[in-house]
C-alpha cells in the first residue's frame, strides 16, 4: 500500500537538528529545503495498492534516494549504507538520525518499478519544472548548452568465451524448464548438459590442463557442439509453439543470445571451432546484460556498460537532456537529437552548443550548420602512428588538368609554414 510522508515536521528529523551544520547551501541542504516540494507521495500512486497491504516507503523518499545516489554515484548497497549513517544522506531525506529508512532492495524495486511503468524520467522532469517554477528557466529563453557522454558500468559480469557460452546455454536451459514446469536440474539432465548448471564455473570444472592448446580445444569444441545441439532443440520446440507467443518469444530471446555469442566469439577452422581472435567491435560481454559492450572515454581508460550522454547548461549547471547509448557509440552520436530534446524539455531555445574534439568533426558540424545551429567544438587531432598525417600535404587541384603534373600533384607542407 502506498506509503505517506506526514506534512508535519518532526523536531527529531535530521533536517530540523542539522540543516545547518551541512549547509543549507550545499545539494543535500537544497533537498531537504524542497521536501514536499520536488516530490509527493501521490505523484507515484500508480506504482502501489492504495487500499491494501502494508504501507511501504513513501516514495517521495525512494525518489530524493535516487538523486542522492546519483549525486555521490554510489551502488545500491553503498545508497543504502549512506542513508543509515551519512548525516548528510539523512539531512536531505529528511529522516530521524536513528532511523534506516530503506533497505537496497526496496530501492531496486523502487527504480524497477519506475522503470516498468514507464516513469523512469519522473525525477528528471519534476526537477526541470521546480527549476522552470523557481525561475531558474524561463520560457523562451536563449541557452548556451555543453554536451558530454559518461561512462555507465553494465550490470552483467563480463565474461570470456568458454563462460560466456555457458551462460547462454543455462539461460536457454530455464527458459525450457520454465515451460515445462520442471526443475532446472532435470532439463538439464535430460538432455546431456548437467555441467552447465553445476558448479561455479564452466571452466573452474573443467578437468583439463589449460596450459596445453589442444585440451583447450577439444574443450571448446565440446561447448561450441553442446550449443549447437541446444539451439535445434529450442527451433523444434518453438515449432510446436504458436508463432509470436510469450513462450515463443522467451525462447527466441535466449536462443538469439546463444546465436550472438557463437557469432562473435567463435571462428570456424578446418581442424574446428576456435576463440575468435581480436575483439568483435559489437562484442556482447555478458548474456545477463545484452546490450552492454565494451567502451572506452580515452585511450587509457576502459568501461565495460553503456553511455550516459548529457546535455547542461552552461549558467545553471541543470542536466537538460539525456540518452543512453551503448558502450562503445561514438561521443556525438545523435547530438543534434539531444539538442532538440533539451529545447523539449526546457521550453527553451539553444543558441549554442559546445563539445570537446569528439563533436568537432566534420559529419557533425555538418549536422549542426545544416539545422542552422551553432556548434563550438575543437578540431580533432589528425594523427598517423607515428607517419605524416594526410594534414602535412596539400592538392594542388588548379594542376590536375595539366600534361605531365600528375606526378608533382603532392607538395609537403614544410614544418614552418
Amino acid at each position: 500500500m502506498l506509503g505517506k510522508r506526514s506534512p508535519q515536521r518532526g523536531f527529531y528529523d535530521a533536517d530540523y537538528l542539522y540543516a545547518e551544520w551541512v549547509g543549507r547551501k550545499t545539494f543535500y541542504g537544497f533537498l531537504a529545503a524542497r521536501r514536499g516540494q520536488l516530490f509527493t507521495d501521490e505523484q507515484f500512486a500508480v506504482l502501489y495498492c492504495l487500499n491494501n497491504g502494508r504501507p511501504s516507503v513513501p516514495p517521495s523518499v525512494l525518489a530524493t534516494a535516487l538523486l542522492l545516489q546519483w549525486y555521490d554515484d554510489v551502488s545500491d548497497q553503498e545508497a543504502r549504507d549512506s542513508a543509515k549513517y551519512d548525516l548528510r544522506w539523512k539531512v536531505a531525506l529528511g529522516v530521524e538520525v536513528e532511523v534506516q529508512p530503506y533497505a537496497k532492495v526496496t530501492l531496486q524495486v523502487f527504480r524497477a518499478q519506475l522503470i516498468v511503468h514507464h516513469l523512469e524520467d519522473t525525477v528528471f522532469k519534476d526537477v526541470l519544472a521546480l527549476a522552470t517554477a523557481q525561475g531558474v528557466l524561463k520560457q523562451g529563453q536563449s541557452l548556451t548548452v555543453a554536451q558530454d557522454t559518461s561512462p555507465i558500468l553494465g550490470r552483467g559480469a563480463v565474461k570470456d568465451a568458454y563462460n560466456l557460452l555457458g551462460d547462454g546455454i543455462v539461460l536457454i536451459l530455464r527458459e525450457l524448464a520454465k515451460q515445462a514446469e520442471e526443475e532446472l536440474e532435470t532439463v538439464a539432465a535430460g538432455e546431456g548438459l548437467e555441467r552447465y548448471v553445476t558448479g561455479s564455473s564452466l571452466k573452474g570444472e573443467a578437468d583439463i590442463d589449460w596450459t596445453q592448446a589442444d585440451q583447450r580445444a577439444g574443450f571448446l569444441q565440446q561447448v561450441v557442439a553442446d550449443a549447437d545441439r541446444l539451439l535445434e532443440v529450442v527451433r523444434v520446440r518453438r515449432s510446436q509453439l504458436r508463432a509470436d507467443s510469450l513462450e515463443d518469444q522467451a525462447l527466441a530471446e535466449a536462443a538469439g543470445l546463444l546465436s550472438q555469442v557463437l557469432v562473435q566469439d567463435i571462428e570456424h577452422q578446418e581442424s574446428g571451432p576456435a576463440i575468435r581472435r581480436g575483439v568483435s567491435r559489437d562484442r556482447m560481454p555478458a548474456v545477463h546484460d545484452p546490450e552492454m559492450r565494451h567502451g572506452r572515454k580515452s585511450k587509457a581508460k576502459r568501461f565495460d556498460g553503456h553511455k550516459a550522454a548529457l546535455v547542461v547548461d552552461t549558467d545553471s549547471q541543470l542536466i537538460l537532456a539525456i540518452d543512453v547509448l551503448p558502450g562503445n557509440a561514438a561521443d556525438q552520436e545523435g547530438a543534434l537529437a539531444l539538442v532538440e530534446q533539451t529545447e523539449a524539455n526546457s521550453g527553451c531555445v539553444v543558441e549554442e552548443t559546445i563539445g570537446d574534439c569528439a563533436y568537432g568533426a566534420g559529419a557533425t558540424r555538418q549536422a549542426f550548420a545544416d539545422a542552422e545551429r551553432t556548434l563550438v567544438a575543437s578540431v580533432p587531432a589528425s594523427t598517423n602512428q607515428g607517419h605524416f598525417p594526410k594534414t602535412a600535404f596539400q592538392i594542388n587541384s588548379a594542376r590536375l588538368s595539366q600534361p605531365g603534373e600528375r606526378g608533382r600533384l603532392l607538395r609537403f607542407r614544410e614544418p614552418w609554414s
